[in-house]
Parts: structure tokens; sequence; C-alpha cells
């Protein structure tokens, strides 16, 4: 087989996996299919020999490698994200600090909402819970993902209480941004709306159950 043969071959090879790039549906195979295509097209090149085609696809190579690698890498923390628990220091530099007295409602339910919490010192109650929350925990996180932004439950401080706030606003923008604030986010919420629904289960026993006379 002469050179002239092996160079069409791997000029069509390439054609054939660049077409089926564009029908990829995730990024990582469509990288990798776009990787080996701009390999092939790059000794195709060299072969022709096409400089114009050597240059352009000698480009597109490092940065279809470099697109795979940020995939990876933002694969990787989304895994970490939803396996293990998440500290909140990175989120700190969007925050700002407040300082609550003991006795202060820090909202009502059925109010509007419009930022979130995270405790630094202190402890508040959750009053429909009955649950308090202490430092290093969030909270006003359900009145985001509610339809229309209401507070889903009452909370008081029962301490002198210094909190970190941060606006929904902001918490959209590192949502989409940050999938490791959206995976947290996300398993808080849960946990808040399986104690709701514990929470109901218990009330249903406590009626179904009538005390002893």
């Amino acid at each position: 087989m002469d050179t002239h043969t092996i160079t069409v071959g791997l000029g069509f090879v390439a054609g054939i996996l660049y077409i089926a790039s564009h029908y990829m549906k995730t990024m990582v195979p469509l990288r990798v299919c776009e990787i080996a295509s701009n390999s092939l097209f790059v000794i195709y090149g060299a072969m022709y020999p096409s400089w114009p085609t050597l240059a352009l696809y000698g480009i597109l190579v490092p940065l279809n490698s470099l697109r795979l690698y940020e995939m990876l890498q933002l694969i990787k923390k989304v895994r970490n994200a939803s396996q293990g628990d998440l500290s909140m220091d990175w989120l700190k530099p969007f925050m700002h600090k407040r300082a609550y007295k003991k006795g202060v409602i820090l909202f009502n339910k059925g109010d509007h909402a419009e930022e979130m919490f995270y405790i630094l010192s202190g402890s508040c109650r959750i009053k429909e819970l009955k649950l308090t929350v202490s430092a290093g925990q969030m909270l006003g996180e359900l009145g985001f993902l509610t339809p229309e932004q209401q507070r889903t439950q009452t909370v008081e401080c029962i301490d002198d209480v210094e909190m970190l706030t941060i606006t929904y606003d902001k918490v959209r923008e590192l949502y989409f941004q940050n999938p490791t604030f959206g995976f947290f986010l996300l398993k808080l919420s849960s946990e808040r709306l399986l104690q709701n629904v514990a929470r109901m289960e218990k009330e249903i026993e406590l009626r179904s159950n009538p005390a002893p006379a």
C-alpha cells in the first residue's frame, strides 16, 4: 500500500470521526472523538502535505484535550460532592456577617424569602420541627426552592447569634457555576424535607393512637 493511499485513508477516517462527534450527546465521548479526529487530520496534513490543515488541527488537539481535562475534573468534583461532606469555607467570601440577639425571630413561616443563612456561633430553633440548629449549619435554603419563595418554617434565635448571609440571587449564580455547591444545596434541602416528613408521620401516629384514660 503506497503512501498516498494511506494518507487518503487517514483523511477519510478522520472525516468520519469528525462527523460522528456531532452526533454525540454527552461531552466526554464528544471530546474524545474530536481529539481522535484532530490527531488523524494532523497526520494527514503532515503526509499530504497540507500546512493549513496541519496548523488548524494542531491547534485543535491541545484545545480539545484541555476541555476534556476540565470536564473530567468537573465530573470528579461532582462525584466527590455527592459522596462526602462539603466544607463551606469557600462560600464565606460571598457572604455578609450579621448579629442577632437572643429571642429574635429570624423569619416566620409564610414570609417572603430572599436570603439564606450560615450560623457562625450560637443556636436557633426551628419551631415547627422543634429542631435546634447550631454553628456550622445552614438555614433558609428551602425558601430558595419553593415556587413562591416563601419561608416554610419559623426560626427563632435561642442565643445571641452571629451569622453569614447570602442572597438568593448570589445563590443562583453559584448554583450554576459550581456543581459542588449545587449538590450541597440538594443534600441540605433533602435532609430538611425528610425532617418535615418525619414530623408529619409522628403527628399522624400520635393522632391515630389516642392517649389511654
